[in-house]
């Protein structure tokens, strides 16, 4: 994570989930989070995974000229790209994991605007798969943000990341004996 919004969300969201795979929605303290409240946003899951807007903070919501609530976060994508939009968010319910997204924001002018985003999922009333957690902010806060508004968002990096504590998956050992116990696949074939 580049941006100090995204590690200052994720270390709330990290802090309060403890030794559970996501923190409960109701445990958000906005005023633990005030310096970046406007750059912050839950999104609520519906019955088709499709994450809506439930709550935009002030910047994100002036990024794109409008309130977003209500609203698919898919559909801030060209229909092309949402695909991959919605493949980021099952990823996040699947593996109760937070995805950190690289993009970039276009106007109709084609101004651009280089952003991250962080997705990171939340319980909500004992439910898992059922809110998330994110924040999108600009590296640079230029002075046209509320005047021209974002068209569409483009992706240009993603990764996952696991929250502390959590086991990663298992490598190949060293030992010769439990590697020979391992199914390992060579690149080749037949010339």
């Amino acid at each position: 994570m580049k941006h100090p919004s995204s590690r200052m969300l994720f270390s709330y969201w990290d802090g309060l989930r403890g030794e559970r795979a996501a923190p409960e929605r109701g445990e958000i303290e906005p005023g633990e989070i005030r310096h970046i409240l406007a750059d912050t946003f839950i999104l609520e899951i519906g019955p088709d995974r499709q994450a809506t807007f439930r709550l935009g903070g002030t910047r994100v919501c002036a990024l794109f000229g409008r309130e977003l609530k209500g609203e698919p976060l898919h559909g801030l994508w060209p229909g092309d790209a949402q695909a991959e939009m919605r493949h980021f968010i099952d990823i996040v319910l699947d593996e109760t994991a937070g995805v950190v997204v690289g993009l970039v924001g276009a106007r109709d002018d084609e101004v651009t605007l280089d952003l991250e985003m962080v997705l990171l999922p939340l319980r909500h009333r004992g439910k898992t798969q059922a809110r998330l957690l994110g924040s999108l902010s600009p590296r640079t806060a230029p002075a046209w943000i509320g005047y021209r508004p974002l068209t569409h968002l483009t992706t240009i990096s993603h990764r996952v990341i696991w929250p502390s504590g959590r086991p990663l998956p298992r490598e190949v050992a060293d030992e010769p004996a439990e590697r020979r116990t391992q199914f390992v696949l060579h690149p080749g074939g037949r010339a």
